[in-house]
């Protein structure tokens, strides 16, 4: 272990044990590096580190602060890791994507308040008057955020939201080569959206891995093998 590595994993326990809460504000530089036996420069590293997964918040002329911890932006490093990912690599973040949706519609069912299922009606009637795939996809996206944020599950929600975010590209060649696709969309949205309001988690779980598993078997009948780029990419879009 690297003596950076090392200051990282101290400050990591630190925030474990609750000896540092979010919002608290480190000691200063001089006397954190002191009281974990560390060089001022590994403290310094440690720092602009673990600043960049949104784990500590420094702040110039005020101090270094321990964040919200709020996992949508602490899985924000998970989104990137998606972003570099394409064609087959891709296929693996669906099928994540597979495993997991499902089981939070399913708790959707359940736990959705009527504020909630309103909002969902709403997005399904802007996706139903869309005019382009782009508004489409757009209403897609924040569509399956909506019926994740119902099941009450920010974890869930912050691993999803940046699971499904980097698939926009594929989903939108998908509306502008797969003949049928955008109204399949809308229909299986739809059906998603009604067991959700009858409160039928199996029924809700059971539409909404049919949904996802159409886009992923799409990808995976566009992947050329010789090839395995982004089907956008593979295609010239």
């Amino acid at each position: 272990m690297s003596v950076t590595d090392e200051a990282i994993t101290r400050i990591r326990e630190m925030i474990a044990s609750g000896r540092l809460r979010p919002g608290d504000r480190l000691p200063r530089e001089a006397d954190l590096a002191a009281m974990l036996g560390l060089s001022r420069n590994s403290l310094r590293e440690a720092v602009r580190a673990l600043s960049l997964i949104h784990v500590l918040d420094v702040r110039q002329g005020d101090g270094t602060y321990v964040t919200g911890l709020e996992p949508e932006r602490l899985l924000e490093a998970v989104g990137f890791m998606v972003e570099l990912r394409h064609g087959g690599s891709l296929l693996e973040v669906l099928e994540v994507r597979r495993m997991l949706e499902p089981a939070a519609t399913a708790t959707a069912a359940l736990r959705a308040t009527p504020e909630q299922l309103a909002g969902l009606e709403e997005l399904q009637r802007r996706a139903e008057a869309a005019t382009t795939v782009e508004e489409l996809v757009e209403c897609d996206l924040d569509f399956h955020r909506g019926i994740v944020a119902a099941a009450g599950n920010s974890v869930l929600s912050g691993l999803l939201a940046q699971i499904g975010s980097p698939t926009v590209r594929a989903r939108v060649w998908r509306g502008l080569t797969d003949e049928g696709a955008l109204a399949r969309t809308l229909a299986e949205h739809r059906a998603i959206l009604d067991a959700l309001r009858a409160r039928r988690a199996d029924l809700a779980q059971a539409h909404a891995l049919v949904h996802i598993a159409g886009v992923e078997e799409w990808l995976r009948s566009s992947i050329d093998p010789a090839d395995p780029a982004d089907p956008a990419d593979q295609a010239g879009g």
